[in-house]
């Protein structure tokens, strides 16, 4: 089986992804919060995909495998460096709304009947999937074995998937037998709240300086909701404003106007911002991608010849010391103010 690449855990990089696997109007969201608010704003939500660093004391896949998942998709993980790829797939999987495109449908219809390990190794076996992953390969110098296993001493990150699947909270962890039904749900809505608590249970078996975790919400292109929403404003708004020339509008359909056209106006700012943050992810990623090594080569070389490496290397040690100076100041200055304000306190 082809290698697969590690990739940056990046919603810049997993939006892309999606995208040339060949899915529509998904986008991947960063999310450092999991108010109500923060995924009220967000909605719909899809799924959300929870990175943590993997470690094999602290780590336990759960064993209590539900019998109830014949609606679920579900895929081991047996590729090296593919998780992330992969949770992604399996929420993708189990959102009927979702357009999967070609590859992902025929994919779904084939493995169907498989069990989930043969699941596992069908993605593996994509050319489309493996090459939209690898895509974000970084340019290497050198070609050499990427190793088959993590050593005791390198960080290994996994990813596990939530998902509501058939008015149920589910838990899609490629190191586990089957999907996990983590809560059953009174209405589609709760299921962010359930996963919320299935995700803070999970970072509290860590230690508290533990803070490498990241959480990512796949969620409809913001900007088609965003066009949806406008829509259906100018819709509201042109039957308003013929009440208004027709002199039957009241006080309430003068007010209900005037937020409308307010809210499309706010609609409009977050579209031109949401434009910005794609320009910038295709930026990001098409940096992540370039090679710079001939750049460098023949930037040092230019130098070499003009004799300027030694000249630059002093000057960056003296501005390398410098900064660490500066640092150190700081840090004592913060202390000391620390130790004043406890002082003061104590006092008191």
């Amino acid at each position: 089986m082809a290698s697969w690449c590690t990739i940056e855990s990046d919603p810049g990089v997993f939006t892309e992804l999606i995208s040339r696997i060949g899915v529509k109007d998904v986008q991947v969201e960063e999310l450092y919060d999991m108010s109500d608010e923060n995924l009220a704003r967000l909605q719909p939500v899809y799924g959300l995909i929870f990175l943590f660093k993997w470690d094999k004391k602290q780590y336990e896949a759960r064993g209590d495998v539900s019998s109830d998942a014949a609606d679920v998709f579900f895929a081991k993980q047996v590729i090296n460096n593919a998780c992330a790829t992969q949770a992604i797939i399996s929420v993708l999987m189990n959102r009927p709304e979702i357009e999967l495109g070609q590859e992902l449908t025929t994919f779904k219809e084939f493995a169907a009947f498989l069990p989930p390990e043969d699941r596992g190794l069908s993605i593996g076996n994509s050319e489309k999937i493996r090459k939209a992953h690898n895509s974000f390969a970084r340019p290497e110098p050198f070609v050499q074995e990427e190793k088959a296993t993590a050593g005791d001493d390198d960080d290994v990150y996994h990813f596990i998937g939530y998902v509501p699947v058939s008015n149920a909270l589910w838990e899609l962890d490629g190191l586990a037998e089957g999907p996990i039904k983590l809560a059953d749900l009174a209405t589609p809505e709760e299921w962010t709240a359930k996963a919320r608590e299935a995700i803070q249970e999970r970072m509290q078996k860590y230690s508290a300086k533990e803070i490498r975790f990241n959480l990512l919400a796949l969620v409809k292109d913001r900007r088609k909701v965003l066009n949806e929403r406008m829509a259906a404003a100018d819709t509201r708004i042109a039957e308003l404003k013929a009440q208004v020339e027709a002199g039957n509008a009241d006080d309430e359909a003068q007010a209900q106007l005037t937020r409308l056209e307010d809210e499309k106006k706010d609609c409009e700012r977050e579209v031109e911002a949401e434009n910005e943050k794609r320009a910038k992810w295709r930026t990001e990623n098409d940096r992540r991608k370039h090679n710079y090594v001939p750049f460098v080569y023949h930037l040092l070389k230019a130098l070499a010849k003009h004799e300027k490496t030694d000249e630059l290397l002093v000057k960056g040690k003296h501005e390398l010391q410098q900064a660490a100076e500066r640092a150190s100041k700081a840090t004592a200055a913060a202390a000391a103010e620390k130790d004043k304000n406890g002082k003061k306190d104590g006092e008191k």
